[in-house]
């Protein structure tokens, strides 16, 4: 199913979460937008995460921010999970924190955690033996777009689980793509976005490079490669941070290292080759081990840049300090 044009709500009429009881795990640069959606939607949120910094950004938009998990999840028709991986989920869930005995009989869960398919139908079915609703949906967009509610989402599960969801998703979504019965199919179909995202990052800024050992004008070679065939969502979006010399993380390396490393596993089950993600996988790792793990995943143009002798430009606020 698909959703695009959002319509706001007539002012005699409730917003469409009104009354509703929603928790949010992980209010990160997309947690944290994810949640300011579902605020202007008219949920009760309330949310938990572990950096304090993050709480009080979530409490300052006019959510109930949580001692712990539990008690996050405590009361709430729907639990949104934006954690990091599938070990992480497990131990939301069924771990340290136990949340699903804390989780209302019959209540949804929503995983957007990035996973491999064999994780979230591991995932799903163990909660749904609780009595409790799945839904595998990871996201993809970035942080801009979780914090405006115009995600893509990608979702699967059962049919209960969707009529569950469909207030929340159309509050997060501008687009939600629905492609399964069962947790693990979205999972799937994620990460063959992954393994295009990264290897379109890494060619990016290979190109990049290139052009600056070329002696080129950067900004022109931006300019010119954003309009034409050789253009990709990611070079016009993540190149833009290697010219404006800024690699705060809005996707960190280690992000990549993860989900690409995913990636290669599924190929080794499946005996599927998967040379470009292989390659790609690497210079992420390199990248990472340079000490930019936590970088902006553009920061493969600066390992580039190091390995070739090359001056990238500088952020101007860096060179001012």
């Amino acid at each position: 199913m698909g959703m695009s044009a959002k319509k706001a709500p007539r002012a005699h009429e409730p917003l469409p979460l009104t009354g509703r009881n929603v928790a949010v795990i992980g209010l990160g640069s997309m947690g944290g937008g994810m949640a300011a959606s579902l605020l202007r939607a008219g949920a009760n949120v309330r949310g938990y995460d572990p950096s304090s910094e993050a709480l009080a950004r979530f409490s300052q938009l006019g959510g109930t921010a949580a001692c712990d998990a539990r008690h996050a999840v405590e009361g709430a028709e729907i639990v949104l999970s934006v954690v990091v991986n599938a070990e992480q989920t497990e131990q939301l869930l069924f771990g340290e924190y136990g949340c699903f005995k804390h989780m209302l009989a019959g209540a949804l869960f929503i995983s957007c955690a990035t996973m491999s398919p064999a994780n979230a139908r591991s995932l799903g079915e163990r909660l749904q033996t609780s009595g409790r609703l799945y839904l595998d949906a990871p996201m993809s967009g970035g942080a801009v777009r979780a914090a405006d509610g115009s995600l893509s989402m990608l979702a699967s599960g059962s049919a209960a689980a969707f009529d569950a969801a469909a207030p929340i998703l159309a509050a997060l979504a501008g687009t939600v793509h629905r492609l399964g019965d069962t947790a693990g199919q979205a999972a799937a179909f994620k990460m063959v976005n992954q393994l295009l995202a990264g290897v379109h990052i890494a060619a990016a800024a290979e190109a990049m490079a290139f052009a600056a050992r070329e002696g080129l004008d950067l900004a022109a070679v931006y300019r010119v490669i954003t309009q034409s065939a050789g253009n990709s969502w990611m070079f016009e979006n993540r190149m833009q941070h290697v010219l404006d010399g800024d690699y705060a993380p809005r996707s960190a390396t280690s992000i990549f290292v993860k989900d690409l490393g995913i990636v290669l596993e599924m190929g080794r089950q499946s005996d599927f080759p998967l040379p470009l993600a292989t390659t790609a996988l690497q210079l992420f790792l390199m990248t990472a081990a340079s000490g930019m793990d936590r970088d902006d995943d553009a920061s493969v143009a600066r390992l580039y840049a190091q390995l070739a002798g090359l001056q990238l430009p500088i952020n101007r606020a860096d060179a001012a300090a």
